[in-house]
């Protein structure tokens, strides 16, 4: 493994142990050239699935991609790096749990949309108007009414308010 300070190509291993949910094993290692200490992951890969996109193009699954949307999405949020990473980890296993060859891009959107409604409302929001393609503040409105209105979770009473009402 490279040290990711000097480059070196050779490092020990510190210590080893299963992270959590048990389908990695993280190792601390330290570098034998200037002593910089580090952590991998070992993970076993599994087949990923080709992603099916809203135009039709296949390309294939990027584990790293989804982690990129939800740092974004969960920027300057207070939500934990972990957590972040078991989310991106969980929807990761489920779609190669599924067994499946090829999955719709949306199908990955609506399960990060799913946990990200669990965690904050912020960060769902944010990722929501770039999954769903909002183009005006009217968009944020009918999210926010079709998601309950707010942390109370109780829907507005009528239909989301129009342009004009504002």
């Amino acid at each position: 493994m490279r040290c990711p300070v000097c480059a070196h190509l050779t490092s020990r291993v510190v210590d080893s142990r299963p992270a959590p949910e048990g389908q990695e094993i993280r190792r601390r290692r330290a570098c034998e050239a200037c002593q910089h200490r580090f952590t991998t992951y070992e993970r076993l890969e599994g087949v990923a699935p080709m992603v099916v996109k809203r135009d039709g193009r296949r390309e294939a699954f990027d584990r790293e991609k989804v982690r990129r949307a939800l740092r974004t999405a969960c920027r300057k949020r207070a939500i934990s790096a972990d957590r972040i990473e078991e989310i991106g980890d969980l929807v990761t296993m489920t779609l190669e749990n599924r067994g499946s060859r090829e999955v719709p891009s949306s199908d990955i959107g609506d399960q990060l949309l799913k946990e990200l409604a669990r965690v904050d409302e912020v960060a769902y929001a944010r990722f929501a108007s770039v999954y769903k393609r909002f183009d005006s503040i009217a968009d944020f409105r009918s999210l926010l009414w079709e998601e309950g209105g707010g942390a109370d979770n109780d829907k507005p009473d009528g239909p989301p308010p129009s342009e004009e009402q504002s």
